[in-house]
């Protein structure tokens, strides 16, 4: 528990450390994001951006079970 505590708080600090960087990425603007712009009304959901930042987590927690 205390390790998953560390490093939770170690990923935080560096995403925060990073955060004007973040916007620099093409996160969030990658082809099957939703993104519908009507009158009045705008909707977004990042399908791609959700999948790619899961494999990410899941690849990184299972390098820490090891």
């Amino acid at each position: 528990m205390q390790k998953i505590l560390i490093v939770s708080g170690l990923a935080i600090t560096l995403i925060g450390l990073l955060w004007p960087l973040l916007f620099k990425m093409p996160f969030g603007r990658l082809p099957g994001d939703i993104i519908i712009n009507r009158p009045n009304f705008k909707f977004y959901f990042p399908l791609t951006t959700l999948v790619i930042i899961n494999l990410i987590i899941a690849l990184i927690l299972w390098i820490f079970r090891k």
